[in-house]
């Protein structure tokens, strides 16, 4: 069996709610507001690296995620954007539990934005540090991606 590899179309929950991907890493959206967004994420065996611990793509996962979940607090719906570059800092290892990721957007010119997350243990310890550029294309509307518009008028 051949499974495509793209182009692909999916439908989405609402403009405020997890792609494909995201739901993939297990990623719950638990606040959205104001450019401010907390999501957390459990530390699944399949998240593990080689030496057991949480794998640093996970974590930048859920922390882009978080920044893109504060962005999208503040622009219209179906606003295109994407990560054009970012910077991680990881101070702890994570070994179990669930982590939570806390983003806000902390400069917007023009079209472009810049996001900043810290992704927290269980014990509240701060483990990574996150920092990330966004812009928002030309081309301003998201095609082939489907929302359920009637939830929550389109966020939270």
């Amino acid at each position: 069996m051949t499974r495509s590899t793209g182009p692909h179309q999916f439908r989405m929950d609402g403009w405020i709610s997890c792609a494909p991907f995201e739901r993939l890493l297990r990623i719950k959206i638990v606040e959205v507001s104001d450019g401010m967004a907390t999501l957390t994420m459990p530390f699944h065996i399949d998240f593990a690296q080689g030496g057991g611990l949480m794998h640093g793509g996970a974590l930048v996962g859920l922390a882009d995620t978080a920044v893109v979940m504060a962005i999208k607090s503040m622009v219209p719906p179906q606003t295109h954007f994407a990560t054009i570059s970012l910077e991680t800092k990881f101070l702890y290892p994570v070994k179990q539990g669930i982590v939570t990721a806390k983003a806000r957007v902390v400069n917007r010119e023009g079209e472009t934005l810049l996001g900043e997350a810290t992704v927290y243990d269980e014990a509240k310890r701060p483990v990574m540090e996150f920092s990330s550029v966004f812009r928002i294309a030309k081309d301003t509307k998201i095609r082939d991606i489907f929302y359920d518009s009637e939830q929550n008028g389109g966020t939270l």
